[in-house]
């Protein structure tokens, strides 16, 4: 490969990278096609963008950003894909999935400006909620409350005019 393409190369994985808020970096050197095929269509149904990388050109990427990326150099052996995704457990849950096949091979993440390295943070990271869902669970305890009260007061309203109402009958 000539310095150049491999230049091209280095500035794709780099923009990538940083295009996205969270990678895992995972082994499907055992999948035949089709099961890399199907990889790879569950990967879009869920927004997950699916990289298979050179080990040194991906390195290469991650010393040309601002980051410091040093804790995922030790994982760039073997072969090497990248799942990038703005949901942090959307990787995660897929790894899980098939995790009876160990394939794709969990090597470790970048997420939310952290690193996990091994296979023991894989269910810490399914378990991670995203923006939004902190946002909307944030908002639900909020309204809790205010939904309280307001109910209180308009059942209470109901009896109360149901009391007068039966007192001017009388």
């Amino acid at each position: 490969m000539k310095k150049e393409d491999k230049n091209v190369i280095i500035k794709k994985i780099a923009d990538t990278v940083k295009g996205y808020e969270n990678f895992y970096l995972t082994d499907i050197a055992t999948l035949d096609a089709a099961k890399t095929n199907n990889l790879r269509r569950e990967c879009h149904k869920q927004d997950i963008k699916l990289m298979v990388v050179k080990n040194t050109l991906l390195r290469k990427a991650l010393e040309s950003l601002d980051g410091n990326y040093e804790e995922l150099y030790p994982l760039l052996k073997g072969n090497t894909a990248i799942m990038f995704s703005n949901v942090p457990n959307a990787p995660a849950k897929l790894i899980d999935k098939y995790k009876s096949e160990k394939i794709p091979a969990f090597k470790g993440a970048y997420v939310q400006e952290s690193f996990f390295i091994g296979d023991k943070y894989l269910k810490d990271l399914v378990s991670i909620k995203s923006k939004t869902e902190l946002i909307g669970e944030i908002i639900a305890l909020l309204q809790s409350p205010a939904r309280n009260v307001i109910s209180a007061l308009q059942s209470g309203g109901n009896t109360l005019h149901g009391i007068l109402k039966t007192l001017s009958e009388k």
